[in-house]
């Protein structure tokens, strides 16, 4: 007689999962703030009414989280768990795709999640 096989339920699977970057590691997520999704990239470059051109107030390497000004004075104050703290140091210029949750700095990409 076989006995029935352990199942979990859906939250407590939530429950258990942690990114990679939790330990150091690279993200081993989608979610937002986490690695960017081709996809999220993609339709962020199809979409180029959705940037906005922003100037990197702070920066904080250690919480991942920045503050951008835009040109039209706009505060945004986003989050990214994938280093866009260490590569974009206050002064920086960068653009926000605010509907794709996206920010460009040069020609690398995060994916960003508001604060």
């Amino acid at each position: 007689m076989t006995s029935q096989p352990t199942r979990l339920s859906p939250l407590e699977v939530r429950e258990r999962v942690a990114c990679m970057c939790d330990h150091g590691f690279a993200c081993s997520s989608f979610a937002p703030g986490h690695a960017l999704h081709l996809i999220q990239a993609r339709m962020a470059s199809a979409t180029p009414r959705g940037w906005t051109d922003a100037i990197v107030e702070e920066a904080d390497p250690t919480s991942g989280i920045l503050s951008l000004r835009t040109l039209d004075g706009d505060l945004h104050v986003i989050w990214n768990g994938a280093g866009a703290a260490l590569e974009a140091p206050a002064g920086s210029p960068v653009a926000l795709h605010r509907d794709y949750g996206v920010l460009a700095y040069g020609r690398v990409q995060f994916n960003v999640a508001t604060v």
